[in-house]
């Protein structure tokens, strides 16, 4: 069809909204409900799309629905011009009365656990007008997010080094080593780097950055490349429990310890000799978000929020 046959009919957002959510559910009456709409306003707004575009989107039958070849790509289109516009709103409102509405925050799993109850508190105190919604990711999963529109603020470790994406540096924190309790490190407070060379260092999956993180201390304390790591877990408290239990030692960042090893005896802590090994916490937003000024004035709140924590604030 030409295209001003096309222009002659304007495609709706109320139209477009309807079929997205026939598109995922791929059925009217969970459709309709999904977005709070009659099942006859739905199936007439996706018709009323079919004629604006002069394409067919749906193959219905008695039983169900499928996307034709055209709806399939038109689809993945109607999703972007929807969570576009939802963005934009977002951003007015934002603009207009700072510090309401939805903030959409990541959070990597090696923080949350450890700095969300400051968050939190900080949030509920300073800005009650603000729906905090949390999700926690690994690094990459939360880039994907920001860029898309899906998140709004990230809280993780850096540098990313990503372009579009401002760093907002919070704190930085020293690694600590975690040894079984009869370990020769257990308890000193001064251990040369080097003493990674040779452990039985045990890490995070891959895809977390703290992995990444520790191996990149130990290639600077001279640890070879290939050397052997042939125990991993999801999670830093399985980690700390395989330590425990003797297979090993790990890094453990400051802010973790003592909730991931409060009341087990079989632990030890060491510390490293200065300048011990540390990673640094940062918000991180799209760059040139018209939430910038909000968002630069949530990390300088949380700067003084986490002054309490085993951390020293950036600069």
């Amino acid at each position: 069809m030409a295209v001003g046959n096309r222009g002659a009919k304007q495609p709706t957002l109320a139209q477009l909204r309807a079929f997205a959510a026939v598109a995922e559910h791929l059925h009217f009456r969970d459709a309709a409900a999904a977005i709070g709409m009659s099942q006859p306003a739905l199936s007439g707004a996706v018709s009323a799309l079919e004629e604006a575009l002069g394409v067919q989107l749906l193959e219905r039958t008695t039983r169900k629905v499928l996307l034709s070849p055209a709806g399939g790509r038109i689809a993945d289109r109607a999703r972007v011009v929807l969570d576009a516009m939802g963005g934009l709103l977002e951003e007015a409102e934002a603009v207009r009365a700072p510090f309401t509405g939805v903030l959409r925050l990541g959070v990597i799993p090696t923080v949350a656990p450890y700095l969300l109850p400051t968050v939190l508190g900080l949030f509920h105190r300073r800005y009650p007008g603000m729906d905090l919604q949390v999700h926690e990711e690994q690094t990459a999963s939360l880039l994907e997010g920001l860029a898309g529109g899906r998140l709004d603020l990230l809280l993780l470790a850096v540098p990313l080094g990503v372009p579009g994406v401002t760093e907002l540096p919070l704190f930085d924190e020293d690694f600590v080593l975690l040894a079984p309790r009869e370990h020769p490190l257990a308890g000193r407070r001064d251990i040369p780097r080097e003493e990674l060379r040779g452990l039985q260092l045990l890490l995070l999956d891959e895809g977390h950055c703290l992995r990444d993180q520790a191996l990149d201390i130990c290639r600077e304390a001279g640890r070879a490349e290939g050397a052997d790591v042939t125990t991993t877990a999801a999670g830093l408290s399985t980690l700390v429990q395989l330590v425990a239990g003797g297979l090993g030692v790990t890094l453990l960042p400051r802010t973790a310890l003592r909730l991931e090893t409060a009341r087990n005896e079989y632990l030890s802590t060491g510390y490293f000799a200065e300048p011990a090994p540390s990673r640094r916490i940062a918000l991180a937003m799209r760059t040139g978000t018209a939430r910038q000024d909000e968002f630069r004035a949530i990390a300088a709140a949380l700067r003084e929020a986490v002054r309490p924590l085993p951390v020293w604030l950036a600069d």
